[in-house]
């Protein structure tokens, strides 16, 4: 409304009135009842449901970009939050406030006094698994959140405590807002606290560790539903698990859990995408170096930089026994050994294991119901397991519950584009159609008087040239953002900054494209429209080639520019990226006006349905750029776009 307003007043109808009206309809939602506007989430959500308890009350309440961070009591009913708790666990937590980020990914925050003996709870985790191979080990925690894996550190008296969370919020309603009843976990001595994102703290320092652990970062339900499979995750990718490795020190481990799914997903994907970093970094049996243990609903990975002895493989069976753990992979395991507690169907987990380690890795990640392939930087999307040949047997069980095993984002996703492209045809085809009947030789006079008569320009050329310049923009824009969020270490930063710098110098590109020989009049007689065609065809073809040749130079040469760069500072790393994207941006704002300009020389009324077509590519481009980066990667959407550049210079008007 406020950008209207100041745009009225450029307007020809411009009345006095309307800015003032439309500020007003502006600052309106500030006077209404706080209860008309108040945000409210979905029953399904697990706050939501929490609230339905008995006494249960907001507490605190933070929001940001990163996301809303609720905190909640319960007095009457405590909160009892202990991931995959042994069911021989003899401690029960101690008194804990739950914090939930968007409605869902519970965590706790637990009350804590200083004392070792109320924490005894997260020795029976599966998570607590590395400190029982590890003395005193240096710990690296990567999404730390509200703080129970720093306290299972400081349980297990780790030596020393890194501790990296994303959202400066949730850290300090741990250190302020709640510090009485948290007795302020990142203040204890030996442990540091970092409000980073973990990929990009680690490309920044040298510093090696003995543990490094991936918290539990998202909540059961919301990973069992399938929502998170459009969520791009560069924690849990090949090169991550290169990262995190080459952060170890000798006989270092790495440890991730994840939730249990059935039939398994999340780890199995864990394993292909450990055992692919292992092998890109040339280590020559990595089967060697693994280990996977199980509880009734939370299973850990451990991967050592070095080999298991056995030494470790008696600790790890004596741990595993004492809490009745499932042990499911360590080298040399038997496959009687595994299943023996939570006992499944069968042995699933290690029959993945030996598969993912042995000869016939790439049949079974063919064959498996479930995509479990390794996810990479290139193709970030860690939770995407949908297979379309699994489907009919999917939909057959979903009178006996078996729709949550179907990932909801994937189809979506497919039902956004769907819906998107039939509304562009309606909105493309018709009108066409629609101009095509009416079509006539319409006179186009000169700047002189003089009159040169040509058929306008086909329809269908011209949709083709405005569709392939919208789809191809939007592609690259959308690639670029996403290989930017890792240098910028911050998702947020990432979109802000490649989206000004791609507006800024596409906006700048577009003004200077009317300076280019395609703009200039050349009307000679009878040849105006030829020559001009070609000119225009001419300078579209140059600017394509800049552009070609700029994409094509950005795939190979920024990844080690980038991982060059990443210690720079915050500024530093932002004016870099600017720098970086301002010439193809430059490029890209060409296309669409110098063919606009070709259009409106030769019949303006097609240029509002020559804008119209470009805006509904670029709709389109949104979810299709997606899907082509889930199955390809998103250099493949550049690649795409390339060709889509190429096509344009085909068809230009």
């Amino acid at each position: 409304m406020a950008a209207a307003a100041l745009a009225s007043f450029e307007c020809r109808w411009h009345r006095p009135w309307l800015p003032v009206l439309l500020i007003a309809v502006a600052v309106a939602p500030a006077g209404l009842p706080d209860s008309w506007i108040a945000l409210r989430p979905s029953e399904y959500k697990e706050l939501s449901q929490t609230l339905r308890i008995r006494n249960a009350r907001v507490v605190a309440e933070r929001s940001s970009p990163l996301g809303l961070v609720t905190v909640v009591e319960s007095p009457s009913i405590p909160f009892r939050h202990a991931p995959g708790l042994s069911l021989n666990a003899n401690m029960e937590p101690p008194p804990q406030l739950a914090v939930f980020t968007d409605g869902d990914g519970l965590s706790a925050l637990n009350r804590y006094d200083g004392r070792r003996e109320p924490l005894a709870y997260l020795g029976d985790l599966t998570s607590a698994l590395p400190y029982h191979l590890l003395d005193r080990p240096k710990v690296l925690v990567l999404g730390s959140g509200a703080g129970a894996d720093v306290l299972q550190a400081i349980y297990h008296q780790a030596s020393a405590i890194d501790a990296v969370e994303l959202n400066p919020q949730v850290i300090g309603l741990v250190q302020d807002r709640f510090a009485a009843f948290s007795g302020k976990p990142y203040s204890v001595p030996g442990v540091r606290v970092f409000a980073s994102e973990a990929r990009g703290f680690l490309s920044a320092r040298d510093e090696r560790y003995d543990l490094i652990q991936v918290a539990l970062l998202d909540s059961f339900s919301t990973s069992s539903a399938g929502l998170y499979a459009l969520s791009e995750s560069y924690l849990y990718t090949v090169e991550a698990f290169r990262d995190y490795l080459r952060h170890l020190r000798p006989g270092g481990l790495l440890a991730i859990t994840r939730w249990v799914t059935l039939p398994p997903r999340d780890i199995p994907k864990l394993l292909a995408t450990a055992v692919a970093a292992m092998d890109g970094a040339g280590v020559q049996q990595p089967w060697r170096r693994l280990a996977l243990i199980r509880s009734w609903k939370t299973a850990t990975l451990v991967v050592r930089n070095g080999e298991f002895d056995a030494t470790d493989i008696a600790a790890l069976r004596d741990f595993c026994h004492a809490r009745s753990f499932d042990v499911e992979y360590y080298p040399g395991m038997r496959e009687a050994e595994a299943n023996r507690y939570n006992v499944l169907d069968q042995p699933y987990f290690f029959d993945a294991a030996q598969a993912l380690l042995g000869p016939d890795r790439d049949s079974f990640l063919a064959r498996y119901k479930f995509d479990v392939r390794p996810a990479t930087d290139d193709r970030p999307y860690f939770f995407h397991y949908f297979k379309w040949r699994s489907l009919p047997e999917l939909l057959s069980l979903k009178a006996q519950g078996g729709l949550p095993l179907l990932e909801w984002g994937y189809p979506v996703l497919i039902a956004t584009l769907l819906q998107a492209t039939c509304a562009a045809l309606l909105l493309i085809v018709v009108p066409l159609w629609a101009m095509g009947r009416h079509n006539r030789r319409l006179p186009i006079v000169s700047l002189a008087g003089g009159v040169a008569a040509s058929a306008p320009p086909s329809g269908w050329r011209l949709g083709m040239y405005f569709l392939a310049v919208g789809f191809a923009f939007m592609f690259v824009e959308i690639a670029f953002i996403q290989k930017f969020i890792l240098f910028l270490s911050h998702p947020l930063y990432a979109i802000a900054v490649v989206l000004c710098a791609f507006l800024s110098f596409a906006g700048l590109g577009s003004r200077y494209s009317q300076r280019m020989p395609a703009h200039a009049p050349y009307m000679t007689g009878h040849g105006f429209l030829s020559r001009r065609g070609n000119h225009c065809r001419r300078a579209v073809g140059l600017v394509v080639a800049g552009i070609c040749l700029a994409s094509l130079l950005y795939l190979v040469a920024l990844p080690p520019l980038l991982r060059l760069l990443m210690p720079l500072s915050d500024p530093a790393r932002i004016a870099v990226l600017v720098l970086l994207m301002a010439p193809l941006a430059f490029l890209m704002g060409m296309p669409f006006p110098l063919g606009l300009g070709g259009v409106a020389a030769r019949d303006k009324t097609l240029v509002p349905w020559a804008w119209a077509v470009n805006a509904c590519a670029s709709v389109v481009a949104a979810p299709l750029a997606t899907l082509v980066a889930i199955h390809l990667g998103f250099s493949t959407v550049v690649l795409v776009a390339l060709c889509l550049y190429v096509v344009a210079v085909a068809s230009c008007p």
